[in-house]
Order: structure tokens, then sequence, then C-alpha cells
């Protein structure tokens, strides 16, 4: 039989019984969008993170209190005992290191407003320490004006470099290179503006003023926790800059020899890492909840083809009549239950990958489309055509073909 036909009975039966055969795809077609949703939706995420982790450099490194993710192996409360970062230590490890020049703190100290003459933002403005390194290791770059110099750091100038979703705000026709604007009360000269940089997971990545980590540091406090970014100046310097900070930190935290590191030093890769771990629960949680589904659809798929048998037992005693053998018949129906499958199957691939490049729209990324879960789809909905299919290929291979003649 040829498999145009096998597939054209299938419609046939579908329509023979359009409310039962339509919750059955119904719920195959849910359990396959369930899967196939969720893993594009990961991978829009997975490529977006590599994306923006990619435009930092290969050799930024950075240290930090707790680490960037921790995907459940850890309690937090290990973490939060332990001793702070601080500008003061930041300082002491770049002395000891100078040919690590690329040094910068990390460290938003400040949500507020920044006002300009009688034009000012919401306060949601992340008021950030920096000095002349930070913009690089955090993939910024200036659109207009410059970037700090050592010198602002030394003599504690009030400058900042606004991003330029605040520029925006405040200069929407204006130069704003050289005016003073006032961040809870202080006055700052705006010697820069970065270029733009969008959003992540709907947060602006432009919201935020910096200022000299100095001045920060003499405002808000020396011993408050900051994270360290530095660049190992390759990819192939990445390990060995590695083990100089962890063994230097080591000395200037004082951390006894027989106690681990109290510290975490993260690379992009490492965080790629981590972020592959957590993508990849997420896409077994997809698989669990679909497989579910999938479940309750395949004991459906084997009912709507025993009810199918027994509609057409009248047209099996002919076939069989007419010299037809159990194979044949078998083969007709389960290649027929996985016709049905394969049906649904198709409506929730495409489903799936249109909602789940929803979130490519509105990061920004780029389209996706996850062939190894649709190839996955197309298989496992032939192997659940096969296993809820063959039982009642079965029993119409096995009817009598006298009594089902005799059928009414």
């Amino acid at each position: 039989m040829q498999l145009t036909e096998v597939f054209k009975q299938a419609i046939d039966s579908i329509r023979a019984s359009k409310l039962r055969s339509g919750l059955t795809l119904l719920a195959i077609s849910v359990g396959v969008f369930a899967i196939i949703s969720a893993n594009t939706a990961v991978l829009v995420l997975d490529t977006y993170f590599r994306d923006t982790l990619s435009l930092m450099g290969g050799d930024v490194i950075t240290v930090s209190k707790t680490p960037a993710i921790n995907v459940g192996q850890t309690d937090w409360s290990t973490f939060r005992n332990r001793q702070d970062i601080t500008i003061s230590q930041m300082e002491r490890l770049q002395e000891m290191m100078p040919q690590s020049a690329e040094m910068n703190p990390s460290r938003s100290y400040r949500t507020t407003n920044v006002v300009f003459s009688d034009r000012e933002t919401d306060p949601n403005i992340n008021i950030r320490g920096a000095n002349e390194f930070y913009l690089a290791n955090n993939a910024y770059s200036i659109s207009e004006g410059r970037n700090f110099t050592p010198e602002d750091m030394e003599y504690l100038r009030n400058v900042t470099v606004l991003g330029s979703e605040v520029a925006e705000i405040l200069f929407p026709v204006e130069e704003p290179i050289g005016k003073t604007v006032r961040i809870e009360g202080r006055p700052y000269t705006v010697i820069g503006v970065t270029e733009e940089r969008g959003t992540v997971f709907g947060s602006s990545l432009d919201r935020f003023a910096l200022i000299p980590y100095t001045v920060a540091a003499n405002k808000y406090g020396r011993n408050q926790n900051i994270s360290i970014q530095l660049r190992a100046g390759s990819i192939e310097e990445v390990q060995a800059t590695i083990d100089r900070v962890t063994g230097l930190l080591r000395l200037i935290r004082q951390v006894d020899p027989a106690n681990p590191d109290d510290f975490e030093i993260a690379t992009n890769q490492s965080i790629s890492g981590a972020l592959s771990q957590f993508t990849g629960f997420l896409y077994i949680i997809g698989f669990v909840i679909g497989g579910i589904v999938l479940l309750g659809a395949g004991i459906g798929v084997m009912n709507i083809m025993l009810v199918s048998v027994t509609e057409r037992t009248r047209e099996i005693g002919v076939r069989k009549a007419v010299g037809a053998r159990k194979r044949e018949i078998t083969t007709q129906f389960l290649l027929e239950s996985i016709a049905l499958c394969q049906i649904g199957g198709l409506i929730g691939i495409i489903a799936g990958v249109a909602l789940g490049n929803g979130a490519a729209l509105y990061f920004g990324s780029s389209m996706v489309f996850p062939w190894g879960s649709a190839i996955g789809g197309v298989i496992g909905m032939t192997l659940i055509g096969v296993v809820f299919g063959v039982y009642p290929a079965m029993k119409a291979a096995k009817l009598d073909p006298i009594e089902s003649l005799r059928y009414e």
C-alpha cells in the first residue's frame, strides 16, 4: 500500500469522527508543542547569552564573593559568611600584579534619579563606581566625549559617564558633554556618553551613571563588597592569570592554607559552562512535561485506532476475502497510527518553534530552529504511533474474515 494512500485513509478516519480525532490531535500537538517551544526558547536564551559574553572577550576574568551562577550545588549561606571583597583589597592586588593593568572594580552603589536643570530621570538609575578600564571590560564604548583617566581617580574628580538612555532623557536636544548633573544632590560634570547596548530580559543595559570609584568609595564607604574585573591579555594567559590572582588574593585575604578559597573566579567560558548546566536542566523539565502529555496522547491514539478497527470491520473482512494477509492488515493500521501521530506532531513543531522564537523577538536575538528537537519529535511521534498502534493493528489482523463480512 502506498504511503500517500495510508495518509489519505488516516485523514479520512480523522474526518469520520471530527471531535474524537480533534481531541486526540490536540493532545499530541500540545505534548510536542510543550517540548519544542521550551527547547526553542532555551536555545534562544543560550544563543543570546553566548553572543553577549563573546562581546566581552574571552580573556576577561571576574573575581567575586559569590558565584555568577549557582545551579543548586551549594547552600548560599556558605557564600554569605565569606568576608567581603573591598576596594583596598583590589588596590593591593593591582599593586602586586602591575602587569595586569586593565583591572577595575564593579559595584552598583545606589539606584536613584539623576537631575539636570528642570529634567530628571525616574529613580531607577544605577550609580556605579568605575575606572578607565570598566567600559572595555564590560563591552561598552564611548559614543561621545571621553572615558575616565587615572587622574580622575587620583584627584577624586566629580565627573560622570552616562549610559545612553540617561543621556537621552536628560539631554533630548542639547549636547550633554560639559553639562553638570546632580546625583543625590551632588554635582557631577558629564565627560562621556556610552553607545546604546539594548536590553536583557527586559532590563536596560543603558540605564546607569558611572562615577570614579574613588569618589564612590569616599561617598559610600571603602569597605563595601565589590567584584573585580581584569584582563589576562590573551586567551592563552587566562589560566596562568587565574592561578596568579588566586594565590595573591589568598595572601591578601589571609586565607588559611588548609581552607578553600573564600572567593570565586569566573571567566566567560566558565559562566558559559554553568549556563549550559542550567539550560540543560530546563531542557529536562521541558521533556518531562511534554512526555507526560504525550503519554496521555498515546492512549488517545490507541483509543481512536480501536474505534477505527470496529468501524471498519466489514472493510477488513472484504480485504481478507480478496487475499489480504495478516501482515498487510497490520501494516495498514500501524501506518495509519503513525500518520495520525505525525500530523499532530507537525502541528506541535510548527507552533512550538513559532512561540519559542517569540523570545528572540523580545530580546532582539537571532531566530533559531531546534533541529535536534524537531528530528527527535518526528522520531518520537513514530515510536508513539508504533507503541500505541500495534495493539489495534494486531486486533484488526486477527479478525475472522467470515465474521467480519457479516458485521453490521
